[in-house]
């Protein structure tokens, strides 16, 4: 911070945050979480509980004339043993709505997963730092940070060079969306380049991201957090971590959609929901899970492990899971004209997978980002489309 000019320090409180369900005091400040405390107590599994904490779509919001600002943070970061560590999380700092600067804050915890399959972990502490932006423009403005969507990051003190006033209300939709590690923003380089924030932007909405890496497995107590949560628009994409987690059979997939779409219509009962089945992914078209990573080559890619010919009694494929949605929403929709089916190979499909492949057979890579997002932006939130201005 410039020792030339006072600085003014701002406690970072519930009210400045925005895409957050919930938030925790921590030791060092403020933990925003994407699942309510209800919710977490009935997580099974480490692996959702470091997902939900990880800030995919939360941004601290404000209006100011400073033209520097310091955002302190503890981040924790994960890396996987046998790998090369992550970048730094990157922190996008809008200005009006434009992005302006980007920050990253060294050090902070390290989470090392020393299983793949079970999530087990080690945790070795480090010091908080601090995220700078200087050289903004001079004047009154609004002010978003969006978080690291792949760091859990506890938020200790916000220091300007100017008075922090709350945001107006923005008066746009509320957009609230759950999904797998896609939707998190796997393989994203920076928070606004996840595929649903680049979509909400494009739709003029204000973004609820529930996309859980690995964990969008029709769990009941997300769903009644989705219930619970005010929302204009809601949409759930269902299906690959279903059958790559090989957690279901066709006979407990087709109730656990209805009882899903059940609880959040208990919720939103006309609001407009769209249900979106999964993107093109060859290697779990039609050969029925466990995924298991494969590192030959150095490099961590993805493979189907069933057997294709377990189909025919029940074993799930994105092809099984694309047909029972369909078919349900068709069923449901004859009595809510409000829910919608979206084919997630429009969002992408074999031409988008030509032109942007699958690194590690499972997430696309930035472009292939910006390619869904700029297709769901269209579909959805385009001229017809069931998020559309006017819709909800």
């Amino acid at each position: 911070m410039n020792t030339e000019r006072d600085t003014i320090t701002t406690p970072v409180t519930a009210d400045m945050l925005r895409g957050f369900l919930d938030v925790e005091a921590t030791a060092h400040g403020l933990l925003p979480h994407r699942l309510p405390a209800r919710a977490r107590r009935q997580i099974p599994d480490p692996q959702l509980a470091v997902a939900e904490a990880q800030p995919s779509g939360v941004r601290l919001v404000f209006r100011t004339r400073a033209t520097t600002i310091e955002l302190d943070t503890l981040p924790t970061k994960r890396v996987y043993r046998g790998l090369p560590a992550p970048a730094d999380g990157v922190y996008d700092l809008l200005v009006d709505g434009r992005l302006a600067a980007q920050a990253t804050v060294a050090g902070g915890n390290v989470r090392t997963i020393t299983d793949m399959f079970t999530q087990s972990s080690e945790l070795s502490e480090g010091p908080a730092g601090t995220a700078r932006f200087t050289g903004l423009p001079t004047g009154d403005k609004d002010i978003e940070i969006w978080l690291p969507h792949t760091e859990i990051t506890e938020l200790i003190a916000l220091r300007t060079d100017a008075p922090v006033e709350t945001a107006p209300d923005s008066g746009r939709r509320v957009w609230l969306h759950h999904g797998s590690s896609i939707s998190h923003g796997s393989n994203a380089d920076h928070p606004t380049a996840t595929w649903p924030a680049l979509a909400a932007a494009r739709g003029g909405v204000d973004l609820v991201n529930l996309g859980f890496g690995g964990s969008a497995l029709l769990d009941p107590f997300t769903a009644r957090a989705m219930r619970d949560a005010p929302a204009d628009l809601l949409s759930v994409k269902i299906g690959i971590n279903v059958v790559n987690g090989d957690v279901m059979r066709l006979r407990a997939f087709t109730p656990a959609v209805h009882g899903f779409l059940d609880t959040l219509r208990e919720g939103h009962p006309t609001a407009p929901l769209l249900v979106v089945s999964p993107l093109l992914c060859p290697v779990q078209e039609d050969t029925p899970g466990p995924l298991a990573p494969d590192f030959d080559g150095g490099t961590l890619r993805f493979k189907a492990t069933g057997d294709p010919a377990e189909r025919a009694a029940g074993r799930l494929t994105l092809n099984v899971i694309r047909d029972a949605l369909a078919r349900i929403v068709a069923q449901r929709s004859a009595d809510d004209p409000n829910l919608h089916y979206l084919d997630g190979r429009d969002l992408y499909g074999e031409k988008d997978y030509a032109e942007f492949p699958l690194p590690d057979e499972v997430h696309p890579d930035p472009a292939g980002h910006r390619r869904i997002g700029e297709n769901f932006g269209r579909l959805a939130f385009g001229e017809g489309g069931p998020f559309a201005a006017g819709s909800g």
